[in-house]
């Protein structure tokens, strides 16, 4: 039976990221998931990664936050394994790694796959989420960057078998360091990227004061803040927390756009959202083309009216 390897992901210390769960639910379509997951992990870890089909689990301490010496260690594995395809999840970081690793294994690389089918074969949404294409390696192995929430993580409890690797630094992997680290200051709402609701206001807004609406209906349903690359222009919004073609590419169960007419730069960075309800006061707005669910009205009459429902229902 072929394999898959999956580089995990954690969350603190006895967590990992939902973007490995969905890593390894999409690895099980392709042959028996093998994680390789770093920083000396614990077993609560180990049992979470077991929970979601991981048959083994490769775990190493050393070279954490270092892409290329992480490169260099999934390389190793690879060649022991010698996996049909690398699961990485898309993110600056996720595509540093898989850049890497594709040299190192001499094969081909895919990024922002948005789903996995047998071969393997990787759907990516291209032409600003006008299409979609299949696109397989040409050799034994491929590496594919998968955006997160692609997919739903789902349960295949199993009891990996766990060994731990070393593989020595070389000098060559230190030509590039990271000097300092800046976390952005996010509070308790989840990150955009992986979000499983998003919240997101455009011009309609009219000010960074009308951000707090938005804000709050984030908050009621548990989700991210996202803005329209018109808003960040006004400087109503932070540039990070931007969707769209210049900015993040999200793919939320729930994207809800507020005040934002649609345009196809905007499009572009949230059409492969799972379900997605616009609010707009044009009927002709071209958000409307890609909303399963539509409001022709006020935002600043509709979001209260939404909260107070929520608040009802909570």
């Amino acid at each position: 039976m072929p394999c898959c390897l999956v580089f995990a992901e954690r969350v603190g210390n006895d967590d990992v990221a939902t973007s490995t769960l969905e890593l390894l639910t999409l690895a099980r379509r392709l042959g028996e998931p093998i994680a390789v997951v770093g920083g000396d992990p614990s077993e609560k870890v180990i049992d979470r990664l077991g929970a979601y089909g991981a048959a083994a689990v490769y775990m190493y301490d050393n070279a954490a936050d270092d892409p290329a010496a992480q490169a260099r260690l999934l390389a190793e594995v690879a060649r022991r394994e010698g996996p049909c395809a690398v699961l990485i999840a898309t993110g600056p970081e996720g595509k540093r790694l898989a850049g890497r690793l594709a040299v190192r294994l001499d094969c081909g690389i895919i990024t922002d796959a948005v789903d996995i089918e047998p071969g393997p074969v990787a759907v990516q949404s291209v032409g600003a989420g006008a299409w979609r294409v299949r696109s397989a390696g040409l050799g034994a192995t491929v590496v594919i960057t998968v955006r997160p929430n692609s997919t739903s993580p789902e349960i295949a409890a199993t009891t990996p078998k766990v060994e731990r690797i070393e593989v020595e630094a070389k000098e060559q992997d230190r030509a590039v360091r990271v000097v300092s680290r800046t976390p952005l200051e996010g509070g308790k709402r989840p990150a955009l990227t992986e979000a499983s609701t998003v919240v997101s206001g455009g011009r309609g807004v009219g000010s960074a004061q009308g951000f707090g609406l938005i804000e709050q209906l984030a908050d009621a349903l548990g989700g991210a803040v996202g803005a329209s690359r018109g808003a960040t222009d006004e400087q109503w919004y932070p540039r990070e927390y931007q969707v769209g073609q210049t900015g993040k590419t999200v793919s939320p169960q729930l994207y809800l756009a507020a005040g934002i007419s649609g345009a196809i730069q905007h499009r572009a960075g949230m059409q492969s959202s799972r379900t997605v309800v616009a609010i707009d006061t044009d009927p002709k707005a071209p958000i409307f083309q890609v909303a399963d669910f539509g409001v022709v009205g006020d935002l600043f009459s509709v979001i209260p009216a939404l909260l107070e429902e929520i608040g009802k229902r909570s």
